[in-house]
């Protein structure tokens, strides 16, 4: 390597260093006017660049009395004091008067200076001065015998300062004597300097481009996170508005308002997390019943039977977030309506790469006049387009709430076609008890599978764990892919 691709500051750091041998950071600092920190990064440059120079870390380590410490300095240990105080011996209940009792008495008794017998204290042997008394009256305080006892005692404080000294090499003192170019650099060409042609003379800073920055690593939303965050801001564009609602619902919105029959297999223990108490039904909970029974006033049947009470105000963890449209759509019964809503669902599954308890869905609304089956299929690939799958289809599907009802499917190249989620128009049986005249568009789809294709993972779990590694190199933008 050459002289002159050092840095000038790596050269002034080498023609101070080189009559020295070797100084510290902060002495070689003031030489340069720079600070220590920034003559330790020339130093470290010199090291790796062919070993010109060697940097060592040194710590040093002083001690300070804390103010206690100062006033037993003075006045001695507090043990000391009250051995004074006793003489050969002294009745435990004056001794227990001093205001340094507390502190003294069990020290006397640790260094078996003093017995306790029937209320008196009697001092025992010649107590000779030990180590932390010694230590306690050196100035300036070393390390020694007894210093330890006085940190732990919280007398002493004890301080490291980190420092570093540098050292020039053989090979840097060789560079040296091949002559050092100090004069200072240009680092940009000004319109005089190219005018009168001094640039040709002067020395241009030098750059490597061979040589990577420093990788930074900045705090970064979760990647899951920054996907639902695209969903919900895809469908606010799209002119849909956010539903809220709660993680418990009673079974009444999450089953029996979507015409689900009270005998569903999804109703059972072993699909759905039961929470103890009981919820209240809302006003018109009646129609409801009806519709249940023997289809109300439409030309439905119903499903027959007895519609339970009981199991309507059954408390569960919300199954999907559809009790939230009808909630959403009980109190918005004039049209127009487009909400969404992006939340977390608990269904009773078995744990693998593909199936968790718990997850979160996409659900949106349509209820207008005049919406068909047509609308919603444009809705939903508008969406899926926005997130960057380019081809779409559905596939006819089967669901208690809905008809008719599909199942949207995305194309990703080495898995085919994937199922995402499900779709349809609401039934008469859900909208008339609301006293809805307009057709519902209605859709729920699986948001942690959309972000496993997304994201390129095979393991939905990869999802919820605090995998740092991970998070650092997902990248922060994704390109989307548009029609």
């Amino acid at each position: 390597m050459k002289t002159n691709t050092l840095s000038l500051n790596e050269r002034r750091l080498l023609a101070v260093l080189a009559p020295l041998g070797t100084a510290d950071a902060a002495s070689l600092g003031n030489a340069l006017g720079a600070s220590p920190d920034a003559v330790v990064q020339y130093a470290g440059l010199l090291a790796e660049n062919g070993g010109l120079a060697r940097v060592e870390r040194v710590v040093d380590t002083t001690y300070a009395l804390t103010d206690e410490g100062r006033r037993y300095a003075l006045d001695g240990l507090p043990e000391r004091q009250l051995l004074e105080l006793i003489g050969e011996r002294l009745l435990m209940a004056d001794l227990k008067a001093h205001p340094l009792a507390s502190i003294g008495i069990g020290w006397l008794r640790r260094k078996g200076w003093v017995a306790i017998r029937d209320g008196t204290v009697e001092r025992v042997g010649n107590a000779p001065e030990g180590d932390d008394e010694r230590a306690l009256s050196r100035q300036p305080l070393t390390d020694g015998p007894g210093l330890r006892g006085l940190i732990r005692r919280g007398l002493v404080t004890e301080q490291e300062t980190v420092g570093y000294r540098i050292a020039i090499t053989p090979a840097g003192r060789a560079r040296v004597e091949d002559g050092l170019d100090l004069r200072e650099e240009i680092g940009t060409i000004s319109h005089e300097m190219l005018l009168t042609g001094e640039w040709r003379g002067a020395p241009l800073r030098r750059y490597r481009a061979d040589r990577l920055p420093r990788r930074v690593v900045p705090g970064k939303i979760h990647p899951y996170q920054r996907l639902l965050d695209e969903m919900r801001r895809i469908l606010v564009e799209m002119g849909f508005v956010e539903m809220g609602g709660d993680l418990i619902q009673p079974g009444f919105w999450n089953f029996d308002a979507l015409f689900q029959p009270q005998d569903h297999p999804a109703r059972e223990m072993q699909d759905t997390f039961y929470i103890g108490g009981e919820a209240g039904l809302p006003e018109g909970w009646e129609r409801i019943r009806a519709m249940h029974e023997h289809g109300g006033e439409t030309t439905s049947i119903g499903w027959g039977g007895t519609w339970e009470q009981g199991k309507a105000r059954q408390q569960v963890l919300r199954t999907h977030l559809t009790p939230l449209s009808v909630r959403h759509l009980a109190a918005h019964t004039a049209p127009p309506v487009k909400a969404f809503a992006i939340g977390r669902v608990f269904r009773r599954e078995a744990i693998d790469p593909t199936h968790l308890p718990e997850f979160e869905q996409v659900e949106g609304i349509v209820m207008d006049e005049g919406v068909t089956f047509s609308h919603l299929l444009g809705f939903l690939r508008e969406f899926y387009h926005r997130l960057g799958f380019t081809r779409v289809r559905f596939r006819p599907g089967y669901f208690p709430y809905t008809e008719p009802s599909v199942e949207p499917e995305v194309f990703v190249e080495e898995l085919g076609w994937v199922e995402l989620g499900g779709a349809g128009v609401f039934r008469e049986e859900v909208t008339a008890p609301l006293g809805i005249g307009c057709p519902v568009l209605a859709w729920g789809l699986g948001a942690s599978r959309l972000a496993m294709l997304r994201l390129g993972l095979k393991d939905l779990r990869q999802l919820y764990r605090s995998d740092i590694d991970w998070c650092r190199e997902s990248p922060i933008s994704q390109i989307e892919r548009r029609r």
